[in-house]
């Protein structure tokens, strides 16, 4: 793969995460929700609930876009009361999000670790090796 390694990264992180998510799908036999879907039940087991407006500025996104995204998520979040205002409502993960997420996370660690014990000793300690500069790179792409 030619290039820098930003150049590199930007060509390998997409396909990685999508055959990570394939993978783990079909071994445990697992919807195929949207990432954006995934990505708010995330936030809101994270979170333990949270209100539209705040999950859309955790998400960097419109209010509008987590209130589409919630219509279509009918059996996976519920809207309960606010308990702090009487008007407002609360985004939580369904007791289904919650196993569903359970499950993906649980498969897909199993299906990483059969996948890494294929890979040379060296491979291994390297990729260990940059998981915290990943972290790191997260939260810079976060600011």
């Amino acid at each position: 793969m030619a290039g820098g390694v930003e150049a590199q990264l930007s060509a390998l992180l997409g396909p990685l995460r999508r055959a990570v998510l394939r993978r783990t799908r079909a071994l445990e036999g697992l919807p195929d929700l949207p990432e954006a879907q995934i990505e708010l039940l995330r936030l809101l087991v994270a979170h333990d609930g949270l209100a539209p407006g705040r999950a859309a500025d955790e998400l960097k996104v419109a209010q509008s876009t987590v209130s589409n995204l919630v219509r279509t998520m009918a059996d996976l979040v519920d809207r309960v009361p606010s308990t702090e205002d009487g008007r407002g409502a609360v985004l939580v993960a369904s007791a289904r999000a919650r196993e569903l997420l359970a499950r993906y996370d649980r498969a897909s660690a199993a299906m990483l670790r059969d996948s890494l014990a294929k890979l040379s000793p060296a491979d291994r300690q390297a990729l260990e090796s940059a998981v915290p500069a990943l972290r790191r790179l997260l939260s810079v792409l976060d600011e």
